[in-house]
């Protein structure tokens, strides 16, 4: 095999965003979430591609100039290249909306209640796959590295097979895998194993994912052998063999710790508690769906009001929650329901000098959500499911003073690394998570310490570098040296200029 050149990342969504301002011209912004917060920092550092939705519709644009010139200015400020795959308003519908998050995100989190299986979904989510297969068949070579991500894109190497393309790919799935009970409630059962095994790496979150997943290969697909017991295991079909392992998904220890120790950072956080004095600070931090348990965790909180009076007046619950999917009335209406929420708790507990839930609804800069895990001595991290969760990585990077107690759902991914220096609940226990609430808030100061320094030595040894690393190992025996520092030839409106991985040009 060839040195590889590159590594190429495939995602739904490119880690910028496009925008039309109230002046109508279109602006980058930079992208969110936890792929974005986990890969950035490692094509930053050596050089690649990305290849992903812009988040405008194709259809939106009456002149594409003006593109090249964003994507550019893209380039130079993330260090890596980005290449663009143009959907139509109705290819987002039906296969990010529709067959994505309406099918495949509520089936793989427990929740099949939830899901719309129409039919018509089906259809558009393979050939939005195969523009993303034709993508990558466009902008790499067989020496580059393609590592694709999440339920969105599950199609993609089974796609580029039917194109007669050859390369070397890699598929990490974010969420959670279902069991075969829940799996094969999904009409197109056959079709996503299938097309999951036409990739030569599958990575999941956790040991317990990759055991799903083996267990509905072997229930559902005939003449498959799997081999090993290992960290990576092996299945064996009549015509390839394929590799399977467990790769938690880190962040950045580094660059939240360091953040967090910056003067503006550390006078953000004492602003926060100057205007809150006197009282302790529980944080939650969500990005607004159903799955964060945002509802059940406020209904948690109430009930420990209520049970623990001594907390009343000495502890605020501050809950971020991170705009999402807006124009879907489910999320609208869950919305609706966190605010009613909160509105209630407040209207019958707050005090002269006390609000018990201090609520934002916005998306924060980097450095004031640093401020806040900086700020809050408690962190409340209660999905009902999820795949990791980073937030709660976040929050213990941040946590330099190293007082902080985190509250985890057990099930979510991170619960797996995290179980030691954490208080698992099960986010379904309203008078359980009060309880933890409880515990977080009389715990000593020694125990706190004893719990935190456990859990930001775990995040620090297992962190963003470390867990592309375990999974480049596995897929092509190569770490992160194997993608040196690569030349981005930027083309302006004024000629071509070349970064070095997002450095400044002459």
């Amino acid at each position: 095999m060839s040195e590889t050149r590159r590594l190429a990342v495939v995602s739904n969504r490119l880690p910028i965003v496009l925008n039309r301002g109230d002046d109508e011209k279109w602006r980058i912004t930079p992208g969110s979430g936890g792929l974005v917060t986990a890969l950035g920092p490692v094509l930053r550092d050596r050089g690649g591609l990305w290849i992903g939705w812009l988040g405008a519709n194709s259809d939106e644009f009456q002149d594409t100039s003006f593109l090249d010139e964003l994507l550019s200015r893209g380039a130079e400020e993330s260090g890596y290249a980005l290449k663009p795959v143009d959907l139509s308003a109705e290819e987002v519908r039906k296969y990010y909306f529709g067959f994505s998050n309406e099918i495949l995100w509520p089936l793989f989190h427990d929740l099949s209640g939830r899901c719309n299986f129409e039919p018509g979904y089906w259809e558009v989510y393979e050939a939005v796959n195969g523009k993303f297969a034709q993508a990558v068949a466009e902008h790499t070579s067989e020496d580059d590295y393609v590592w694709v991500h999440d339920y969105q894109l599950i199609l993609v190497a089974e796609k580029l097979k039917q194109l007669g393309i050859r390369r070397n790919t890699g598929f990490f799935l974010h969420i959670p895998f279902p069991p075969l009970d829940l799996f094969i409630r999904l009409p197109w059962r056959f079709q996503i194993l299938n097309a999951l095994l036409q990739y030569d790496l599958l990575g999941f979150q956790t040991v317990r994912d990759r055991r799903n997943f083996i267990g509905c290969v072997r229930a559902l697909t005939k003449g498959v052998k799997a081999c090993g017991h290992g960290h990576v295991s092996r299945l064996v079909t009549l015509e390839r063999e394929v590799r399977v392992g467990a790769f938690p998904i880190s962040i950045d220890y580094g660059e939240f710790a360091g953040l967090a120790s910056t003067p503006g950072v550390a006078e953000r956080a004492r602003t926060i508690r100057a205007n809150l004095p006197n009282r302790r600070l529980m944080l939650g931090v969500d990005r607004l769906d159903y799955t964060k348990g945002i509802p059940d965790r406020l209904k948690a909180f109430v009930t420990a009001l209520d049970r623990y009076p001594e907390l009343r007046g000495a502890i605020t619950l501050v809950q971020i929650v991170v705009p999402s999917r807006e124009s879907i009335r489910e999320y609208d209406l869950l919305k609706q329901e966190i605010e009613r929420l909160v509105g209630e708790i407040n209207g019958q507990y707050t005090d002269v000098g006390w609000t018990p839930v201090i609520y934002i609804f916005r998306s924060l800069h980097r450095a004031d959500l640093v401020a806040y895990y900086r700020a809050c001595e408690i962190a409340l991290v209660t999905p009902l499911k999820d795949g990791m969760n980073l937030v709660a990585k976040e929050y213990c990077a941040s946590n330099t003073r190293e007082n902080g107690v985190l509250i985890l759902s057990e099930f979510a991914g991170a619960a797996a690394q995290m179980h030691h220096g954490a208080l698992l609940v099960n986010p379904y226990d309203v008078y359980g998570v009060a309880r933890a609430i409880h515990d977080a808030f009389t715990m000593d100061l020694e125990e706190r310490r004893t719990r935190m320094k456990s859990l930001r030595r775990s995040i620090l040894r297992q962190d963003i570098f470390h867990w592309v690393n375990s999974f480049l190992g596995a897929g092509i025996a190569r770490d992160l040296s194997s993608f040196p520092r690569m030349e981005l030839f930027i083309p302006t409106s004024r000629g071509v200029r070349t970064a070095l991985d997002g450095s400044s040009p002459p």
